[in-house]
């Protein structure tokens, strides 16, 4: 038994030393610059939706957060994503888009607070962008009343299919 457990040792002491060696980078993409990224916002395809949009514009695969970071001028908190999740990686090649969709109320709701405009990051540690309420289709104001917001998605239409599923 003892020769068993000294090989199993010696095994297990040689796949640490080849790990050790394996450079850090191989082993998980880092995060976007947010100078590399081109983050957009547009209408939706229903009331009180809007879509959004990263394009990783740098020369090498980043990630950002799997969860797009949606605020609404002079509120606090921020979209919550549909179905519930954490925080993860969404790895963008270059030139690669992802996309999600954002619903910042129900619709013919009258319940909320109206804001003039959203701030989109691709990701928490990113400053972001912010579009005026005409930009995201709804000229009357942002109508917001538990937004909530979709994961980052490889297409549109899977973006809109999560965010009217409620699940991703």
């Amino acid at each position: 038994m003892r020769l068993r457990t000294a090989l199993t040792t010696a095994v297990v002491t040689a796949a640490a030393a080849t790990a050790l060696t394996v450079p850090a980078a191989s082993a998980t993409t880092a995060p976007c610059q947010e100078k590399d990224l081109r983050v957009s916002a547009g209408p939706g395809g229903a009331q009180n939706t809007a879509r959004i949009s990263v394009v990783n514009e740098g020369g090498r695969a980043c990630a950002v957060d799997r969860i797009p970071t949606v605020t609404f001028r002079g509120l606090d908190g921020s979209a919550q994503p549909v179905p519930p999740s954490t925080s993860g990686p969404y790895v963008l090649s270059p030139g690669e888009r992802g996309y999600a969709a954002v619903r910042t109320a129900a619709q013919g709701t009258a319940e909320g607070h109206v804001v003039r405009s959203l701030s989109v990051a691709a990701d928490p540690a990113h400053y972001g962008v912010t579009f005026a309420a005409s930009a995201v289709g709804m000229a009357d104001g942002i109508r917001v009343w538990e937004p909530v917001t979709t994961l980052w998605h490889p297409s549109p239409g899977a973006a809109d299919r999560a965010l009217s599923a409620g699940t991703d």
